[in-house]
């Protein structure tokens, strides 16, 4: 697969439609951010799209196109594409891995939150991407599709909890769309149970409302906190889909990866 600039979309990325909620966001994100890339088959008349950010990524087009080391960016993460592509992809990985997951939109009111004493929470701002850093991996997940968490400090789509300059959680716009916003957030795993992530979440989607858009939450169906958080947060079950994650890429795969994908 040949990259493309985020800037500098092949005319094949018509291929992934505007306006959509959830994950399928991703392309207009990349687009109207710069954090990501696009990728073709070939340069002129592409037949196959992949864009990706944040080990997140789309693919589209005609998968008779490919052959299995066409596939290879696409390693280690987690894909959105017709089932058409199955096949290539279960003979692209090791492991092709599917992943059951819920896409909900916000509809109705918020629980109220109250914050522990000590504990702001507030926008994220420029100079708020060490004190980012500093939390670790365990806060770093929502960071991915914004370059890092410098990236996400500069965006104006991030709230945080912090104590004492210490970020304790974080709620940011995934992927952002002309219709929809994409949530994701973390808790640093020892302050949960403190509603600091639903406070966050609250400021966060004030905002997507005050620039005329939707949050969309996507979860793992398994992720019963995840879904818990979503509700409490006035989102609700739009529908459920299946994407795959993929392993390290091999030349030669077993069919029987092609069944357990499927």
């Amino acid at each position: 697969m040949i990259p493309h600039p985020a800037h500098q979309p092949p005319s094949a990325a018509r291929a992934f439609p505007t306006g959509a909620p959830g994950t399928a966001t991703l392309a207009e994100h990349v687009l109207a951010t710069g954090h990501g890339t696009w990728w073709t088959d070939r340069i002129v008349r592409p037949r196959v799209i992949a864009v990706t950010s944040g080990r997140h990524a789309l693919l589209a087009g005609d998968p008779t196109a490919l052959a299995p080391s066409d596939l290879a960016p696409l390693a280690g993460h987690c894909v959105e594409a017709s089932p058409r592509f199955l096949p290539v992809l279960a003979a692209a990985f090791d492991l092709l891995h599917p992943w059951d997951r819920m896409l909900y939109v916000q509809q109705a009111e918020m629980a109220a939150t109250r914050i522990p004493h000590g504990t702001t929470v507030r926008r994220l701002r420029a100079e708020d991407g060490p004190a980012l850093a500093a939390a670790g991996l365990s806060l770093g997940r929502p960071f991915a599709t914004w370059g890092g968490p410098d990236g996400l400090a500069r965006s104006g789509h991030g709230w945080a909890a912090f104590r004492k300059e210490r970020v304790l959680a974080v709620a940011c716009s995934r992927f952002t769309g002309s219709r929809y916003e994409d949530v994701a957030c973390a808790t640093d795993p020892a302050e949960r149970r403190q509603h600091l992530a639903l406070a966050c979440v609250a400021g966060l989607t004030a905002d997507i409302a005050a620039r005329g858009r939707t949050a969309t939450w996507s979860c793992s169906r398994e992720n019963r906190a995840s879904r818990l958080l979503a509700w409490t947060a006035g989102f609700r079950l739009l529908r459920e889909y299946v994407h795959h994650t993929t392993g390290p890429h091999t030349a030669v795969s077993s069919t029987s990866n092609l069944r357990a994908a499927a």
